[in-house]
């Protein structure tokens, strides 16, 4: 079955053709960093007037690259929640008008769950159960995965994500947009314990997360540092930063682990590329003898591969739209509605 599959929830417009839910014949991404990396951040305008610019071109090349069209393609999928609801209604109002010219099955796709799909792409041998930890810029969630459609989210984020806790540090020590993955770069090499930043905590529900506190730490740390003259090691304070942020995530993924009795571990979202935090759970899963699942790098951000192969699990379960679905900015991951 081979899927064509649109996302367009953040700042990256994308399109893909996956077969079968495991095999990708295309993927095509065209990126707004260079347009966004002026203003520090997205600015959500910008982002959704260029998804309109980008993506007919976008899904042209992904069915040119696959060798198919439209027509040929089994069913339509896109992302229609969550994410920034200006990106989200340009890909689901391009998705249905695909769906509806051609006559194929429309199929709604979670973004995270999207996310979570990247593994059965990395790994075509993977199946649920499993626990993974879902990471990126506007999320933090430990989810148990029982199957294909079946999640149950066991921690969640408080406040900020773990992302959002790396962004706005970074651009606290003057780093550019996509902060974090700058964060990464610039921290090799940096001693971790050269700053003690907090390791917070959530009262009564041990898997949840917290890192508003941590990222003010590290914003007013810098600040401290500027009024007194002071000359902030970059590698340093960045390193420290990120073994604050991916012991907490670690520590909570494992802990659950140990509970629940899982033995496969799984990581997905962007902040999954975070060498630190690949590497943590590479050593803590090689010393308790569990599997590990990390998706390949290029599948760790935001791509319509993802939600090809979400889709084609979505559809196997009968979830599918008619012309009035609509766009989320929020939505659960373990419960979504159409």
């Amino acid at each position: 079955m081979k899927i064509l599959a649109v996302e367009s929830s953040c700042d990256d417009t994308g399109a893909a053709v996956v077969e079968d839910g495991r095999k990708i014949l295309s993927n095509v991404v065209a990126s707004q960093i260079k347009d966004h990396i002026v203003y520090g951040g997205v600015v959500p305008e910008i982002a959704s007037r260029m998804h309109v610019e980008a993506i007919s071109s976008v899904v042209g090349k992904a069915l040119d690259d696959a060798g198919i069209t439209a027509k040929e393609t089994d069913a339509i999928a896109v992302t229609y929640a969550p994410g920034l609801i200006g990106s989200l209604l340009v890909g689901v109002n391009f998705a249905k008008g695909l769906a509806f010219s051609t006559g194929k099955p429309l199929i709604p796709v979670h973004h995270l769950r999207g996310h979570i799909a990247s593994d059965y792409l990395t790994y075509p041998d993977l199946e649920p159960p499993f626990l993974c930890l879902v990471v990126s810029g506007g999320h933090s969630h430990l989810v148990r995965v029982s199957g294909y459609t079946d999640f149950e989210i066991i921690g969640r984020t408080r406040d900020d994500a773990a992302g959002e806790c790396m962004d706005k540090s970074a651009r606290a020590l003057g780093l550019d947009y996509p902060g974090g993955v700058n964060l990464d770069r610039v921290s090799k090499g940096g001693n971790p314990k050269a700053y003690s930043f907090p390791h917070p905590k959530v009262d009564a529900s041990k898997y949840d997360f917290s890192f508003s506190g941590l990222k003010t730490a590290v914003v007013n740390a810098v600040h401290n540092a500027s009024q007194r003259g002071e000359e902030i090691n970059i590698a340093d304070m960045g390193a420290s930063c990120i073994d604050a942020v991916t012991d907490c995530l670690v520590n909570n993924l494992f802990a659950a682990a140990d509970e629940f009795g899982y033995k496969k571990i799984a990581l997905a979202g962007g902040v999954s590329a975070n060498s630190v935090l690949r590497a943590k759970c590479e050593k803590i899963c090689k010393e308790k003898k569990l599997s590990l699942y990390m998706p390949d790098l290029k599948l760790c951000g935001d791509n319509a591969a993802m939600i090809g192969s979400q889709g084609y699990y979505e559809y196997l379960s009968g979830n599918t739209a008619d012309e009035t679905l609509n766009a989320y900015a929020t939505m659960p991951l373990d419960k979504p509605i159409k």
